[in-house]
C-alpha cells in the first residue's frame, strides 16, 4: 500500500502530486523545506523541536518574501500523516512553495543508523563547485548536495564535505561538522555560509549547559590538522562519526574513540548508542 502524503490542505492516497510545467518548484527548485525527527509519536516532544523547525520556515517565507501559508495547516497535515503512515516513518519534511502551498511527506530512519551511529562513516571532500546556493535557507534546489553525495558514493563515501574558495570546510552534504581538539568541541561559524542546522542550535545550548566551550571559527587546514575526533549531526540522523575523510592524495583518519563524542550526546539529552 502506497504512503500516503498531505499537499495543499488535503491527505493525498499515494506519493503523486500534480504540478504545473511553468511550475517555480518544477523549474527553479523554488521551494524551503525543514527536516525533522517525530519523537515518541509527539509533535510537542521536546527532542522533535516542531518550533525550531516552524521558526525556520517563518523566517525564509519572511526573507524571501513569499505567501505566507496557512501555519495552522501544516500541523494540521502531520498530525494527519501520523495516523496514515507506517510507525516507522518518524521523519516529517514539510516543504513550501512560494504561492503559500504545503507539501508534508514521511520516511523511515535509515535501517543502518545505530551502525552508522556505532561505527562511524568515511566521507569525502567535494571541490568547491558543490557548494550550496542560499546558504542560510534549506531551499529545494539541493542540487550541489545532491551532485556531492553521489559523487561521494562512487568514492564509497557515505557523505560529502563541502568547501569554499578558500579550501574551509564548511559542513556536509546533509549536516553540520563537529571536530575535536585539545579537549574542545569546534564547529564552523554561520558566517562561512551554512546551514543553521536547527541540532546545531540545540547541540550548541547543550554543550554550554554542560560547561563546554564550543569555538566557532573557520576550518582552515591548519585548525583541521589539530582535530583528533570528528563527527555530522542532522535533526534525522543526531550525531554520526567520521572515521576517515578521503583527500588527495592520501586519507585521513580519524580516533574510534567515542569519548569525546559522549559530550556531544549528552549536550543532546539523549542516550548514547552502544560504542
Amino acid at each position: 500500500m502506497a504512503v500516503p502524503l498531505w499537499f495543499d490542505g488535503a491527505l493525498q492516497p499515494g506519493q503523486a502530486i500534480a504540478l504545473s510545467p511553468s511550475d517555480p518548484a518544477l523549474i527553479y527548485g523554488a521551494t524551503v523545506f525543514t527536516t525533522l525527527r517525530i519523537y515518541g509519536g509527539d509533535l510537542d516532544h521536546p527532542a522533535t523541536a516542531w518550533a525550531a523547525h516552524c521558526d525556520r520556515l517563518h523566517q525564509a517565507v519572511a526573507e524571501l518574501p513569499w505567501a505566507v501559508p496557512d501555519w495552522s495547516r501544516l500541523r494540521q497535515g502531520a498530525l494527519a500523516l501520523q495516523t496514515q503512515v507506517p510507525p516507522e516513518h518518524v521523519i516529517l519534511r514539510i516543504t513550501l512553495f512560494p504561492d503559500g502551498r504545503e507539501l508534508l511527506t514521511t520516511r523511515p530512519l535509515p535501517p543502518e543508523l545505530a551502525t552508522l551511529q556505532r561505527q562511524g562513516i568515511r566521507a569525502w571532500v567535494a571541490p568547491v563547485a558543490y557548494q550550496r546556493p542560499l546558504p542560510q535557507y534549506k531551499t529545494g534546489n539541493y542540487l550541489p548536495c545532491w551532485l556531492a553525495l553521489q559523487a561521494a558514493k562512487a568514492q564509497d563515501a557515505q557523505e560529502a564535505i563541502l568547501v569554499n574558495s578558500a579550501g574551509e570546510w564548511l559542513e556536509t552534504s546533509t549536516g553540520n561538522l563537529w571536530g575535536w581538539a585539545a579537549g574542545q568541541w569546534h564547529t564552523p561559524p554561520l558566517a562561512t555560509g551554512i546551514l543553521p542546522g536547527v541540532l546545531r542550535s540545540r547541540l550548541l545550548t547543550g554543550l554550554a549547559q554542560q560547561g563546554h566551550t564550543v569555538v566557532e571559527s573557520p576550518w582552515d587546514p591548519a585548525l583541521r590538522q589539530r582535530f583528533t575526533h570528528l563527527a555530522y549531526s542532522n535533526s534525522a540522523v543526531e550525531i554520526i562519526p567520521i572515521q576517515q575523510v578521503l583527500l588527495s592524495p592520501q586519507s585521513v583518519d580519524y580516533n574510534p574513540d567515542h569519548e569525546p563524542l559522549r559530550a556531544l550526546w549528552q549536550a543532546l539529552q539523549a542516550s548514547p548508542p552502544e560504542f
